[in-house]
């Protein structure tokens, strides 16, 4: 009977427990991994300037999921060095390239913490301004929908803030020009959410709250088209409120304006998205 207990307990042990745990986990992870390696078991001799040049020819190919795995192994191989140093930016654009949005941005982020004298930091933010932009377009053609809640800005605000980041940090750039032109796009989108919140607030009898958040418009977004319909909106909700002193002060900046032709016309043009590729040929290494 004491032989049979000590066995049972040999057989139960903690550290027999955890060998075993331990042994298929292992095997769990050559079953992962396993595939991951036989899919580049042929790449085993591969210089640095090899894998870059095979993942560059794969992005170029429209191949970007073979691409992303090249620059990845690229980085595990060889993680220093130029064309390390490259993969990890081009990885970036390839991610967008596939439509991984978060996966664009966590690798622009990480080269910029990186490599923050690089040159090549001046294109992580526009990439990173250029992914929330295409983000953000499904909120924008999703912009008629009558319940405000439906429409978050956040990604145009992204947007809008990576490309004043890059106009801050480098008013020369060679992208700036494209990002003005974009900021001035979503500036006037981000207006007109405003003013559709506010006509959401009027519609529902919160005046007080509508005459805010077109007086908000006027103060922060001076020079878009939602201005001018924003303190018609005002005047209006004033009225409603009785305070008609300050809606016959808000009709007085209003009839100035509209006399002094400086209300912006509706305009919604929107920047060729072509400008991206055409910046990202400035940055192939294997031309140098």
């Amino acid at each position: 009977m004491t032989r049979l207990i000590q066995a049972c307990y040999y057989i139960m042990s903690p550290l027999r427990i955890f060998s075993i745990l331990l042994l298929a986990v292992s095997i769990s992870s050559c079953s992962i991994f396993g595939g991951k390696e036989d899919e580049l078991s042929h790449t085993k001799n591969w210089s640095a300037k090899r894998f870059y040049k095979e993942a560059k020819a794969a992005m170029n190919d429209g191949d970007y999921s073979t691409a992303i795995t090249y620059y990845e192994a690229l980085e595990a191989r060889y993680p220093f060095g130029t064309y390390a140093t490259q993969g990890q930016m081009d990885v970036a654009y390839t991610y967008y390239l596939n439509d991984e949005p978060d996966s664009a941005i966590a690798a622009a982020n990480r080269f910029i913490r990186l490599h923050p004298r690089n040159p090549g930091v001046e294109y992580a933010i526009y990439l990173k301004g250029l992914v929330n932009f295409n983000r953000s377009l499904g909120f924008l053609d999703r912009f008629v929908p009558t319940d405000q809640s439906q429409r978050d800005p956040g990604s145009a605000l992204n947007s809008f803030k990576d490309f004043a980041e890059l106009i801050r940090r480098y008013p020369d750039s060679e992208y700036a020009p494209d990002a003005q032109k974009r900021m001035i796009y979503l500036k006037n989108i981000l207006a007109e959410h405003e003013l559709h919140v506010a006509d959401f607030y009027m519609r529902r009898g919160a005046y007080l709250a509508a005459a805010n958040r077109a007086n908000y418009i006027v103060e922060h977004f001076d020079k878009t088209p939602s201005v001018k319909p924003a303190l018609q909106l005002a005047i209006a909700a004033y009225f409603k409120l009785g305070k008609e002193d300050l809606a016959k002060d808000t009709y007085r900046v209003y009839k100035m304006n509209e006399d002094s032709g400086v209300f912006v016309e509706n305009s919604k043009e929107l920047p060729e998205d072509t400008i991206g590729r055409q910046i990202w040929d400035y940055l192939e290494l294997d031309k140098n």
